[in-house]
């Protein structure tokens, strides 16, 4: 699985980073963007749908 969060969309919640520090990170601006060049470990894929899920700007997209 992978990440990637669309800088278009995001406005700077913060959700993902909250609730996946392990997966976001934020910039000087404070818009988010994935690490690890947004691969995801199996352990972390869970948290992975949380966090998109909880973006309000639909701004993380996921590929299985």
């Amino acid at each position: 699985m992978r990440v990637h969060v669309d800088s278009s969309k995001c406005q700077g919640h913060n959700r993902c980073y909250a609730l996946a520090p392990e997966l976001f990170d934020v910039d000087e601006y404070g818009n988010a963007f994935e690490l690890n060049d947004g691969v995801v470990p199996v352990e972390l894929e869970a948290k992975a749908r949380l966090a998109a899920n909880n973006c309000p700007e639909f701004a993380i997209i996921i590929e299985d």
